[in-house]
Parts: C-alpha cells; structure tokens; sequence
C-alpha cells in the first residue's frame, strides 16, 4: 500500500481547516452584515421626528394646569435634562420610590400638569399621552447620548430594587419555562441570525440597556424601555407587567448598573 505523501498530508490539513473555519466565518459574515444594515438605518433614523416631537412637548402647556415640564425634576434639578438619562433609574425623596424615566414622568405629568398619571398607564402603546410620553423619553435620551451610564446604588431604595430586579431576571416559569437569563444571561447567543446581549455584564449590559428607547422598523413606532420589557415578558408567555411597575423597574435598574461605564446610544435603531 502506498503511504501518503507529506504533500498531500498538508494538503488534507489545510482543507479540513477551511472546512472548520466556514460555519465560523459563515457567523461572523451574518453578525457583520446586521450591523451594515443597522449602520445604514442609522443614516436618518426616524426616531428623530420623535425627538423634536418630546423637546416640543416638554415646553408645552398642557393639562388641567396648563403648565410644562420644564420644572420636573429628573434626578439632577427642576427642568435639567442633559445627562439625567444615564443617571435612571433612581431614588427620589419626593415619591420615596426608586423610578426610571417613563415612572418619573408620570410623576411630573400628575403634578405639575395634572393629568391622570394611572390612566396614562393604563392607555394602550401608543396611543394619546403614551405616544406622548415615547416622544418625551427620545428627546431626554438623546440629550445624554454619547455619555457613560452611571446609576446611583448610594441609596439603600436603590441597591434593593438592584436585588430584585437580579431575582427576577433569573425567574423562569411560564409554559416554556424561560426566564430573562434564558435569552440574555451568556454570551454568544443568537435569535433569528440576530446577537442576542449579555445583560450581566459589559459590554452587552450597556449595548442592551443603553439602546432603548428606539426606533422599531418592523413595526413603524419607537419603543420605549417599558415596551420593549413588555414584549420580553410576551416572548416568555408571561402576564403583561403593568406600565411603569416596580418589576420593570427592578429590572431597569438590574441592566443599567450592570451597563455601568457603557455609552449611552439611545434613541437607536431596530429591526
């Protein structure tokens, strides 16, 4: 029997080397030309409409009071918006209640504009004060854009709600018995050809976080942190949360101390 040449050995390892190398290469071609496509997107991202749409509204007199919003306070004084978004969710003595933006400006919409903060959250996603409100949480996200996250955990309000939002995420029940964790507990995992974020850590935790709101093309409309957490909870066959509950934002807290030091990109892009 004729025994193979050192040629053709080296010929057989390079092959089997490419053969290994294409699934992987395959991959990485995917990832790549998902974030082309989010990159061109980017280019005139819709969001910005909505974005002049909250400036707008934040000025305005509106309500039984006719008043603005420009004395709520967001976490850094009455009506100062630069750099608040990544400072939420927090700890505010006049509530006694750790809140993240969407529950802050409900917050101010009931007291200084007086509508009806419960049946704001009670209004279906976008419709009448809640496309308000998607409006209003684009403009004070992009007012923090480029800036690193840095939630508060000084108060102890704040370092609790960071427990239970941890609790939660690793929760699973459901009739398929997912949790948060399921989808974004690890690395490398994908739905759909599409990266799926590690929310324990940078730089998923910020890249995840530090995204929303933004601009759904699948479905036309901006989604705020609230929306997108209900439709987690809707992929894992849960009950609805109620908008602005203390387990959305337990579980904002959870991602955004996890995203400390990350860039905020809000308002982006989706698919």
């Amino acid at each position: 029997m004729r025994h193979p040449t050192p040629g053709i050995l080296s010929l057989a390892a390079a092959v089997s080397l490419a053969c290994t190398a294409q699934p992987a290469m395959a991959e990485k071609s995917t990832a790549d030309g998902i974030a082309q496509y989010r990159e061109m997107l980017q280019d005139g991202n819709p969001a910005e409409l909505f974005e002049m749409k909250g400036e707008e509204l934040w000025r305005q007199r509106r309500g039984p009071r006719n008043a603005s919003l420009e004395r709520c306070d967001l976490g850094k004084g009455a009506g100062v918006v630069k750099g608040a978004f990544v400072e939420l969710p927090r700890y505010f003595p006049d509530t006694n209640k750790v809140q993240d933006l969407e529950s802050r400006l409900l917050t101010c919409m009931q007291t200084l504009q007086g509508l009806d903060a419960a049946k704001i959250a009670a209004t279906p996603f976008g419709k009448d004060e809640q496309k308000n409100i998607e409006g209003l949480v684009a403009w004070i996200a992009a007012e923090s854009k480029g800036m690193k996250f840095n939630v508060p955990q000084g108060h102890p309000q704040e370092r609790q709600t960071y427990e239970i939002g941890k609790r939660i995420f690793y929760m699973r029940g459901g009739p398929h018995d997912f949790a948060c964790a399921s989808c974004h507990g690890a690395d490398d995992k994908r739905i759909r050809l599409q990266d799926l974020p590690n929310l324990t850590k940078n730089p998923g935790a910020s890249a995840g976080f530090g995204a929303w709101p933004a601009y759904r093309v699948s479905s036309g409309e901006l989604w705020s942190m609230q929306r997108r957490l209900n439709d987690c909870f809707r992929q894992q066959r849960f009950p609805y949360p109620g908008y602005a509950s203390d387990a959305t934002i337990a579980l904002g807290v959870y991602m955004g101390v996890n995203g400390q030091g990350g860039e905020a990109t809000a308002p982006a892009i989706k698919r």
